[in-house]
């Protein structure tokens, strides 16, 4: 007669030892690789279980991956920080988790004033069976058409309100940054009559381009 499996029971949460963090279920957390030169993989705990006696901490996860990791790999756009919520859910020991992290929203990422090594961002679903993402489609930006990237300088025209990369534009990282106004070629003409209009009743301006600057 096969042997009953020894009840389990759900906790609340659990405080890893090794790291002195306590975790509960929705939290983020870097967890340990089998090989050893890879990244940490990052996970959102589902659930987390324990034996009768407390013992044998198990935690079920569902896998972010990063872009190298899925079937169409890393494409320009994608930023350093950047990981997928995808369709993989696993159960691994406690034991094997580094420490807590934070996926935060696109939206919210791009507002953040210094992006620590534990903080990564999300914008995609992804289908680890298929490749596909959701959603399906997002902005593009620019003149060569690409989604935005957190990690890349883009500057602003004052005209159609889109972003521009400075190497898209024949610019320099520096010569964006110095940058008092600026409007891109299709709006260029109604743009200097603009600046010329604001000049000729105001000395100096106080408009100034923004720029998405690299974070560290």
């Amino acid at each position: 007669m096969a042997k009953a499996k020894a009840p389990r029971r759900t906790l609340d949460s659990y405080t890893v030892k090794h790291i002195n963090k306590t975790i509960k279920a929705g939290d983020c957390v870097l967890m340990r690789p089998a090989d050893q030169s890879k990244p940490s993989y990052v996970a959102r705990i589902e659930r987390i279980e324990a034996d009768a006696r407390g013992g044998n901490v198990k935690v079920h996860v569902r896998w972010y991956y990063r872009p190298e990791e899925s079937i169409g790999g890393r494409r320009q756009f994608h930023g350093s920080k950047e990981v997928f919520l995808s369709d993989h859910y696993d159960v691994q020991s406690a034991d094997t988790i580094e420490g807590r992290c934070t996926v935060h929203s696109f939206k919210s990422y791009t507002k953040l004033d210094a992006v620590g090594n534990d903080d990564f961002f999300c914008r995609f679903e992804y289908n680890s069976s298929t490749g596909a993402f959701n959603p399906d489609r997002v902005a593009v930006y620019c003149k060569c058409e690409m989604p935005y990237n957190p990690d890349d300088l883009m500057v602003q025209c004052e005209g159609c309100s889109d972003w521009f990369h400075p190497a898209c534009i024949e610019m320099t990282a520096e010569e964006a940054k110095r940058l008092d106004h600026f409007f891109c070629e299709s709006c260029s003409s109604e743009g200097q009559k603009k600046l010329q209009n604001s000049h000729a009743t105001s000395r100096h301006s106080d408009t100034k381009v923004d720029t998405k600057r690299r974070r560290r």
